[in-house]
């Protein structure tokens, strides 16, 4: 399941206001020393996908993926889109992407 607040779904017909609405996915990204975490690309659903309707617009995130993450919230912050999962994300090894956080990644 995916969830849009108010402010992303502004956001959001800000963008497609001269556009035509397209499917959105949520993906997994690289985070670099942070882990990986969740975010927003424009792409059709596969065969491989669960497609949501929230607000006007078709979000599609991959199954496997998304029993992993539960649900998703979708939020606007200062920075751009919040992509939030209801369970942590967790993919093998620590949660950071090189263990070495201050030191910058892959430099020991």
């Amino acid at each position: 399941m995916i969830t849009v607040t108010d402010a992303a779904r502004k956001e959001l017909e800000a963008y497609f206001a001269d556009k035509e609405r397209g499917a959105i996915r949520v993906y997994l990204a690289p985070g670099g020393c942070a882990g990986p975490r969740l975010a927003l690309a424009l792409d059709d659903a596969g065969e491989e996908d669960a497609a949501f309707e929230d607000g006007g617009f078709t979000f599609c995130i991959n199954k496997s993926l998304l029993e992993k993450v539960v649900s998703v919230a979708i939020d606007l912050s200062d920075m751009g889109f919040m992509v939030e999962p209801s369970a942590p994300l967790e993919f093998g090894g620590s949660a950071g992407g090189c263990g070495t956080c201050c030191g910058g990644c892959g430099s020991h």
